[in-house]
């Protein structure tokens, strides 16, 4: 039985996604740093989908942490053939005026991890000629919306570089860029939420089926929402200083 790998796989993205993917029949190695909540989802999922489960208690801004995650996707003998780069947070203070230890975790954990992550487990797809990453990104990729949006827009290049580079084998890699998203995302970052009109929030079932559908027929962007299609459309062609004005405004409104 083919095994996925998740991160941040306690709630959220990366929960539904566990979730999906355990009901498709993949065993799961499930990657947090909670471990008591890591069991409970993994016992949960076991016992409804009849799958195998592994838990990996792991803070990705710790190096030494990091390097088990590795170790496990490096694994040969029992290899990881879907993997999904959902770990992540947000700061909702200004550059000018937040703690650099914290913009430094941001890094670690949204642009260090999933690049080394995918960097353990390419060699083992490679020579199978077979698995899928899913990178989960943001709309706020496509914006100049403070240091999340630009390490999203590291991830979402990265993804689509190595889509390219892998076009001519059986290894599909895709960004899931969503907007927003009813998960604990914005309530763990202290984000004010309450102006955001109902219809520009987007149910997290329905943006992870998405995804998987898009990672499965070979996309290497997907965005779910009719709405967040048209505004990174608009982000993408329109000029950047209307660009740049719109992400400033997005991030003053969450402070």
């Amino acid at each position: 039985m083919a095994t996925a790998l998740v991160t941040g796989a306690t709630a959220g993205i990366g929960g539904a996604y566990a979730k999906l993917l355990a009901k498709e029949g993949f065993d799961l190695v499930l990657v947090a740093r909670d471990l008591p909540r890591l069991n409970k989802v993994a016992k949960e999922l076991g016992k409804t989908f009849g799958i195998k489960t592994e838990c990996i208690k792991a803070d990705l801004t710790k190096p030494a942490q990091l390097a088990k995650v590795e170790k496990r996707l490096a694994s040969t003998t029992k290899p990881i053939e879907v993997l999904v780069n959902n770990a992540g947070f947000g700061i909702k203070d200004s550059f000018l005026d937040s703690d650099l230890n914290r913009e430094q975790e941001l890094l670690d954990v949204l642009v260090t991890a999933p690049m080394r992550l995918s960097h353990a487990v390419l060699p083992t797809m490679v020579k199978r000629n077979k698995g899928v990453i899913v990178n989960v990104s943001s709309v706020a990729s496509f914006i100049a919306g403070g240091t999340y949006s630009a390490a999203k827009s590291y991830l979402t290049v990265f993804t689509e570089y190595l889509h390219t580079e892998l076009r001519d084998t059986n290894i599909k890699v895709s960004a899931l860029c969503p907007g927003f998203t009813k998960t604990e995302f914005h309530a763990r970052g202290n984000m004010k939420m309450g102006g955001l009109p109902n219809y520009m929030w987007t149910d997290v079932n329905n943006v992870v089926k998405k995804s998987w559908k898009y990672a499965k027929a070979g996309k290497v962007i997907c965005i779910p929402g009719w709405q967040y299609m048209m505004l990174s459309t608009i982000a993408r062609i329109a000029p950047r200083p209307i660009v740049r004005k719109a992400g400033i405004n997005v991030r003053r409104k969450q402070r």
